[in-house]
């Protein structure tokens, strides 16, 4: 990527599009100048044009909130970005993982899909991560560190090998779903997409 390729707007402006790269989620739109781009490129963290200040910000250098780039990419038109970043922490100013929050359309995001949960429940440990609210177990398990989550993996992998053995479906189902929900959180702590993890069985099924 050069930044030659991209096309500025009128006011020397493109919109830049922030995605949580592991959980896939749109975290806010925010517009960067030339200048803004070259020090995103160069650091390898978000840095933005305020419209409202007319200045450079880099996000989260004083909230410590920052957004470590993983990749960025321009449209077809070359007129707008896509940053893939590692937040650390909330994107909003209002505190909230993301900015978009608020429902127009499709508020039941429960479909035909009977694998939506897994996304919505990606989702919602991304932003335990980000917002770490007081109380939460997600907040604690983070708050503890990889030891503690490997140590509930291991866990609640022996507690599905007991409920199988012991032929008990009602114990089983609820194990299981605490050991998927576990490897979740240890992937978020990794940084590691589940989509890269769907990606290696699709691999294997091709093969």
């Amino acid at each position: 990527m050069t930044i030659e390729n991209i096309k500025f707007n009128s006011d020397g402006l493109v919109p830049a599009i922030v995605q949580d790269a592991v959980s896939k989620e749109v975290l806010t739109l925010a517009y960067m100048n030339e200048e803004s781009l070259q020090k995103s490129i160069d650091t390898r963290e978000t840095w933005f044009y305020s419209r409202s200040r007319q200045e450079l910000w880099h996000k989260g250098a004083t909230s410590g909130n920052t957004q470590k780039i993983v990749s960025m990419a321009y449209d077809c038109d070359a007129d707008s970005l896509v940053v893939k970043v590692e937040p650390q922490g909330p994107a909003c100013h209002t505190g909230a993982y993301s900015c978009f929050n608020e429902i127009i359309l499709g508020e039941n995001k429960q479909n035909d899909n009977r694998f939506a949960i897994i996304n919505e429940l990606e989702e919602v440990i991304a932003k335990r991560e980000a917002e770490m609210p007081e109380g939460a177990y997600t907040t604690y398990l983070f708050d503890k560190g990889v030891d503690k989550i490997l140590k509930k993996v291991g866990e609640e992998a022996g507690e599905v090998i007991i409920a199988a053995k012991n032929r008990d479906h009602d114990e089983l189902k609820w194990e299981v779903a605490d050991l998927l929900y576990h490897v979740l959180v240890l992937l978020r702590e990794q940084k590691l997409p589940l989509d890269d993890v769907l990606s290696v069985l699709k691999e294997r099924h091709s093969s």
